[in-house]
């Protein structure tokens, strides 16, 4: 059977999957057959390609919710997260979920692109670079994949611990089952080591993966397997190919900021990958995810971050005296990154590095070569802590203020709580504004099932051989 593919723009094929796999959800542009490396590479620029976090995005610390979307309303995904209850099995609340969906559809292009296209017309070298760049992608996709359905890595135990599907073929035929966390791991290594060699510094558009892109995948990787040497120097790579963070304080001071001079996607030279939460209008849904009483106290008063982007003062989206606090700033005036990857990651997990190798004055170093873009007034360069434990709290709040909504506080918190020395307990004290109702506190431990989300019920139904991360029950 010929291997090359030809996909007519006129013609959506939409293939039905067992269990991980959805669709390929390639639509050509014009009536284009695709059938030369050309055409192969052209597909792997996604531009809009999106994560909806909806199913989780409440077990964190640095979300918050409008006190009537929870007061008296049946109980739903939301609710069962933001009160972080324990008590009710979440796999019939979870029915579908379009960030598991849309992932494995992006992994099927990649995999589409990365079994055909030596088989097509055209320059070698285009080959190889269409192939590994859709390797880099897949990488990427698997990642997220196996940080919102299974535990953290741990080095202890991600031999057993289930992980996910991998789908590393173009195969409609696949009875997928899951694989363990580290066997999840060594596959998104090994894609991301392969692709490295064939990638450009300067790509075609930005929905291509560059050089460093895939550096700051391959140090994410590693941090997240506490492989902290290896992840120091993959940053300091991806560093060498993309070094600038966006001057906030310079573009609050002196040039007006996002009504004078807007930023918008693909023009902050900070970000790494264009993909997106919601899409590439990205932040104008930020009015209903609202941003915690102890994040917005983390910013303090003179953080251009919070300063230029938040707003406090709508009771139209929050509760005025909660301190909570939302997005306000249209994706047509700034773009403001929450899934991909950006250099301003790439710094903090540099500054994680160092601290994790007591180099503490080099760690705070790379801190405030950060917060000197970031805040207005007062202290900007921190001085060094006494101790690994009091800088690495810096950086983790750094990091939360850096990398504000998306998925990425979530990962945190459950890869560090793999760590006593970092483990967090989440205490919730809610609602605030509301006397009509008793007030609770609400815990979520670091150790707790919550932290692995379910499998979509219509997977699990669609593939016995697709089981349950956590201890809940299945409805049938």
């Amino acid at each position: 059977m010929k291997k090359n593919i030809a996909i007519i723009a006129s013609f959506l094929i939409v293939f039905s999957i067992s269990g991980c796999k959805k669709f390929t959800d390639i639509t050509p542009r014009g009536s284009q057959i695709v059938e030369t490396a050309q055409d192969y590479y052209e597909l792997v620029s996604y531009p809009n390609r999106a994560y909806l976090i909806s199913n989780f995005q409440y077990l964190v610390d640095d979300m918050w919710m409008k006190e009537s979307n929870f007061i008296g309303i049946t109980p739903n995904i939301n609710t069962v997260h933001f009160s972080f209850n324990e008590n009710i099995d979440r796999v019939s609340m979870i029915t579908s979920s379009n960030f598991y969906e849309r992932a494995y559809v992006y992994i099927n292009r990649w995999n589409t692109i990365i079994s055909s296209v030596d088989a097509s017309k055209g320059d070698d070298n285009v080959k190889a670079l269409a192939k590994a760049e859709a390797k880099a992608l897949r990488a990427f996709d698997h990642f997220l994949l196996v940080n919102v359905y299974a535990k953290a890595y741990n080095p202890a135990t991600a031999a057993t611990d289930g992980g996910i599907c991998i789908m590393d073929k173009y195969d409609l035929e696949a009875q997928p089952t899951k694989s363990t966390v580290a066997q999840v791991y060594d596959f998104i290594q090994k894609d991301i080591d392969e692709a490295i060699p064939y990638l450009q510094e300067k790509t075609l558009d930005p929905y291509h993966p560059s050089l460093a892109f895939a550096w700051a995948l391959k140090a994410k990787i590693h941090l997240f397997k506490r492989e902290i040497a290896q992840a120091k120097a993959a940053c300091e790579k991806s560093l060498s190919y993309n070094n600038q963070i966006f001057d906030l304080v310079k573009y609050t001071t002196t040039q007006g900021g996002p009504t004078v001079t807007p930023i918008v996607a693909p023009n902050n030279p900070e970000v790494l990958s264009y993909m997106y939460m919601q899409g590439y209008n990205e932040t104008n849904f930020g009015y209903t995810w609202l941003i915690s009483p102890e994040l917005r106290a983390l910013f303090g008063t003179n953080d251009a971050r919070f300063n230029m982007f938040f707003n406090t003062t709508s009771a139209s989206f929050l509760d005025i005296g909660s301190n909570a606090a939302y997005y306000s700033i249209a994706y047509t005036r700034f773009f403001y990154p929450t899934v991909g990857l950006k250099t301003t990651e790439v710094y903090l997990m540099q500054a994680e590095c160092l601290a994790r190798e007591n180099d503490l004055a080099g760690a705070m170093a790379v801190v405030n070569t950060l917060r000197q873009k970031r805040i207005l007034s007062g202290t900007i360069n921190l001085p060094v802590p006494a101790t690994r434990k009091e800088t690495m709290e810096i950086i983790i709040n750094e990091r939360r203020k850096e990398m504000v909504l998306g998925f990425n506080r979530f990962f945190d918190l459950k890869r560090l709580n793999t760590e006593p020395e970092y483990a967090k307990t989440v205490v919730r004290v809610y609602p605030v504004v509301n006397k009509t109702v008793p007030q609770q506190t609400y815990t979520l431990l670091p150790n707790s099932r919550l932290y692995v989300i379910p499998f979509p019920l219509n997977v699990l139904k669609k593939n016995p051989n697709l089981t349950l991360n956590t201890d809940e029950k299945l409805p049938f």
